[in-house]
């Protein structure tokens, strides 16, 4: 959790079977059928359906309760298609720049039922960009920032990301079409404690809060280490915890009336 809160993003290799990722191609070749913001799982994929049964899967289901909890809602679902040896590379953006819950957020899965190669265009993101405020399209000029990463990854991979990160889809230069699947959820309880905390107080929890990234100013990065401290606080409940004071300094709002004695 640590982790997802440092970099934005969850990956889980070639976790979907083969079978499925065979099935797969055949469904989102077809399309899906849109469903109303705030649909509960159950209404919007019945059961049985593939969309169901990939949400269902131990370890998607796992990451997805530790992240947003039991009976999240659908967002949105969408089959994103790159057809080969064509269009252009979508510009770096944030989804949900209107988004600013210090307390909340929502996750965005996003699966490849092929293998996707460097040439395929794999979505590129921007590790630890997810807690930057920007206007959705400002990021748009940059042509390339250090540290990104261009996904490449076996078949049947699935990548979880917190709805602020920057990201976008890059050109298709292979033969093959290729594509991904997104599902937005909402979380519908606080999403406090909802993963084994057995670790808590392990100091590499810290460590993995404290990591750099290459594109980060070396005065303005610190505001990432800031964010990153309120939302630990907000998913913990400890109000108390702290890197190197970053939020202890800013929240110090003291009570006590000082008495002067003549």
């Amino acid at each position: 959790m640590a982790r997802f809160v440092a970099h934005g993003s969850l990956r889980l290799d070639a976790v979907v079977p083969e079978a499925m990722n065979e099935e797969a191609l055949k469904v989102l070749a077809d399309g899906v059928c849109g469903v109303p913001y705030g649909t509960p799982v159950a209404e919007a994929f019945p059961e049985g359906s593939f969309s169901r049964r990939l949400v269902e899967l131990d370890r998607v289901a796992g990451a997805l309760r530790s992240l947003v909890g039991p009976d999240p809602l659908i967002d949105h679902h969408h089959v994103h298609i790159r057809e080969p040896e064509g269009g252009t590379a979508q510009p770096l953006h944030g989804d949900a720049i209107i988004d600013v819950r210090p307390d909340a957020f929502d996750v965005q899965l996003m699966y490849y039922p092929q293998e996707v190669t460097l040439e395929m265009g794999g979505t590129l993101s921007v590790p630890g960009s997810h807690l930057r405020r920007t206007n959705e399209t400002d990021t748009g000029r940059y042509q390339n920032l250090r540290g990104q990463t261009r996904l490449v990854c076996p078949a049947g991979t699935v990548v979880i990301v917190h709805h602020g990160i920057w990201h976008g889809g890059r050109r298709n230069d292979s033969a093959v079409k290729r594509y991904m699947y997104k599902i937005r959820f909402n979380p519908t309880v606080r999403q406090v404690r909802l993963w084994n905390t057995g670790d808590l107080a392990d100091p590499a929890v810290a460590e993995e809060l404290r990591t750099r990234f290459p594109w980060y100013e070396n005065a303005a990065g610190r505001l990432e280490y800031h964010n990153r401290v309120r939302l630990w606080r907000a998913l913990t409940g400890d109000d108390s915890f702290d890197l190197d004071h970053w939020v202890t300094r800013v929240t110090n709002r003291p009570n006590r009336v000082s008495r002067s004695h003549a």
